[in-house]
């Protein structure tokens, strides 16, 4: 029997080997935003579907505000129409012959006209569509039509609101200015909210916990920015878009210097202490971004003398105010990526081919658990 304390609102368990692989586990406080992210595929949607009662799972338990949606030990499995979700789909869903209040209304056809009238101006007016009642699908912009979509989802009253990829059909503009209307859509609502999406950027901005699915598992969750910067393996690393990743071995922990030495290939590396791991251990590390310090020509730059190492520019890539830069380690096997304001890639004369330093800021590097990420 799963008991759930004072401040979870939403219990899932979903488990099953086929035909979807699924292994996710977690609980949601009320008004609580959860972002998934992973690359198509990976069974964010799925677990969506399963949540609402659209897609059948062999060991599935849902419960939310002391209420049972299934439970397989029971064999107790309402039906989507007793689950009260509302589901915003990735392409809006409309019927195209309803009105906008139509499509609204179809969601409390068990109500009044009265009521159904009141509910449907109080809701068109949350997401700003007041005074678009009587146009038709086809008269409404992209990022009006997700508007629709995301009042016919309100007007089921839902204890839980899944969103599936909303924004990804519209152009950034609009994607930024719907981003910013859910923040405050949210904070006059009183439910969980369950996000997918593929932006990383996007998940950053909303996400009160990001979940990383991959396979139908859940490999990692919590605070967003935890997430991004100690991602527990390289296989998460990599999902986030991490790509200064490699291997080595613990050589010692220097507690008086607060530091952990690495042996990596012919060199040694400091990084921040970490006594997770002995010496001996073989680790994987990364090091993002912008812990990457280029040695620049025109002046000194903060932290050059941390692991300070050599490359030859394989990659420089101008790309507005930044410019990619991707080095190929002399002595060492591997490629190291990172960027730097355009005007200094400039100013120092970056180009392909050209011989550089940069230092790898010890704080910035982070240790992981040697697994098989493949």
């Amino acid at each position: 029997m799963v008991i759930m304390t004072a401040s979870e609102y939403l219990y899932v368990n979903l488990q099953q080997q086929a035909p979807i692989p699924l292994a996710a586990e977690f609980t949601c406080s009320k008004n609580e935003l959860i972002v998934l992210v992973g690359p198509s595929g990976s069974g964010k949607t799925t677990l969506l579907r399963s949540i609402a009662g659209l897609h059948h799972v062999k060991e599935a338990i849902v419960k939310i505000d002391n209420e049972t949606w299934c439970d397989h030990s029971t064999n107790c499995n309402l039906p989507t129409q007793q689950r009260r979700t509302g589901f915003v789909f990735q392409h809006y869903a409309l019927f195209p012959h309803f009105t906008v209040a139509e499509n609204v209304g179809i969601a409390m056809q068990d109500k009044n006209k009265a009521f159904i009238s009141h509910e449907v101006s109080r809701i068109l007016s949350l997401v700003n569509l007041e005074g678009f009642e009587q146009r038709y699908p086809a008269q409404l912009s992209g990022g009006q039509q997700q508007r629709v979509a995301l009042a016919r989802a309100l007007a089921r009253n839902p204890k839980l609101l899944l969103l599936d990829e909303p924004f990804s059909a519209v152009d950034l503009v609009t994607r930024r200015k719907l981003r910013r209307e859910l923040v405050k859509i949210r904070q006059q609502l009183d439910i969980p909210i369950i996000f997918v999406t593929h932006d990383l950027d996007e998940a950053y901005m909303l996400a009160d916990r990001l979940f990383i699915i991959h396979e139908g598992q859940l490999l990692q969750s919590g605070q967003a920015d935890e997430v991004i910067s100690r991602p527990v393996n390289a296989k998460v690393a990599r999902l986030i878009d991490q790509n200064n990743i490699f291997s080595a071995k613990v050589k010692t922990h220097n507690m008086d210097k607060g530091l952990t030495l690495l042996h990596w290939k012919e060199t040694e590396l400091e990084c921040a202490l970490d006594e997770r791991f002995i010496p001996g251990e073989t680790v994987d590390w990364l090091v993002p971004s912008e812990g990457v310090i280029l040695h620049r020509v025109d002046r000194p730059s903060r932290g050059e003398r941390e692991n300070p190492v050599e490359g030859i520019i394989d990659e420089c890539i101008s790309l507005g105010e930044n410019t990619q830069i991707i080095i190929r380690l002399s002595g060492l096997a591997g490629k190291i990526s990172f960027a730097v304001p355009t005007h200094v890639a400039r100013r120092n004369n970056l180009t392909e081919e050209k011989a550089i330093r940069v230092s790898l800021l010890a704080n910035a590097i982070h240790l992981m658990k040697a697994i098989d990420s493949k």
